[in-house]
């Protein structure tokens, strides 16, 4: 759970709550002055139904929390948790680096990732809106958002390796955010990688999503043993390994959920879960409860000035 300020400038009027200490203890030190004038205590405590040298910090406290529910309030508080969302807008981040082309999972790990993701967008409901990119060094915005699921199934199909050498998932994930913001309802990118990254760390992409709401969803592609490709400079073969690590703690610190798929159908089950669970980052605005519990504190103080510790004229 996160708590996120809309118009934090607004949070500098904490600092009142100083002044308003010390206006309430000056206050009081100018009520005791004037209750010394009275020779009778014992009469005036029978009147005011309370001590007359009280120190007052009941009230003190309730106007202290007025003051902390109005600042929050008008500051936009809102809070942040991960749950069950009806309504949810996803992009389709898809790897498209070199390590893509191990054989590990047949075709290639692209082909079948790309087979798979068309399997998801058939089985996602009406209207559901998708957008589409693929990233290597930098992320290619393939489809944005839409409800056209022709449209989007095409845009997969013409998803291809990338000549840009590295997979920079913290650009994947910038450009994905930025292609979900318009958006009003609960927003979710699905990772597709064998996670082998090199451009860019995991504490960025943890904070850039978790700074705009976006939950990810990492699928992991590949076999523990790996995949061979070849070198494109030197024409050897190297070892692709999935890393599986950073997939989960990218997912797993935005609120997501992390997949491991070792085939083409266990692929097409980690995007139905993804879809059935519809887990994404949804929002409570506070400002009407901060209001109402600030209002109803004004009342209890304005009953307590009036009866238990009302001072005498």
């Amino acid at each position: 759970m996160d708590i996120t300020f809309k118009d934090q400038v607004y949070l500098w009027f904490l600092f009142s709550i100083l002044i308003l200490i010390v206006i309430h203890f000056i206050t009081l030190n100018h009520t005791k002055r004037r209750a010394l004038k009275f020779a009778n205590f014992e009469a005036i405590e029978r009147v005011t139904g309370s001590e007359i040298l009280s120190k007052n910090i009941v009230l003190l406290y309730i106007r202290l929390l007025i003051i902390v529910f109005v600042i929050f309030a008008i500051s936009g508080t809102t809070v942040w948790y991960t749950g069950r969302a009806t309504n949810t807008d996803f992009i389709l981040a898809i790897d498209a680096s070199s390590s893509m082309r191990a054989q590990d999972i047949q075709p290639n790990r692209l082909e079948a990732a790309k087979s798979s993701a068309i399997f998801f967008v058939d089985s996602a409901y009406a209207r559901t809106k998708i957008g589409i990119l693929s990233f290597s060094g930098s992320a290619f915005l393939e489809l944005e958002l839409t409800d056209d699921l022709f449209k989007v199934k095409q845009a997969i199909n013409g998803v291809d390796f990338s000549s840009v050498g590295g997979t920079d998932i913290l650009d994947a994930v910038v450009t994905g955010t930025d292609m979900l913001l318009p958006g009003k309802n609960a927003k979710s990118i699905i990772l597709l990688s064998d996670g082998q990254f090199n451009v860019g760390s995991i504490e960025d992409i943890i904070s850039y999503a978790k700074k705009n709401n976006v939950l990810i969803n990492a699928i992991g592609i590949g076999t523990p043993e790996g995949g061979s490709i070849a070198n494109m400079s030197s024409g050897e073969s190297v070892l692709s390994k999935i890393d599986v690590d950073a997939l989960k703690s990218i997912a797993y610190n935005t609120g997501g959920s992390f997949h491991f798929a070792k085939t083409r159908a266990e692929l097409e089950a980690a995007y139905l879960d993804i879809l059935k669970s519809s887990i994404a980052r949804l929002s409570f605005n506070t400002a009407p409860a901060f209001l109402m519990l600030a209002l109803i504190l004004l009342l209890v103080e304005w009953i307590l000035v009036n009866t238990r510790y009302r001072t005498l004229p």
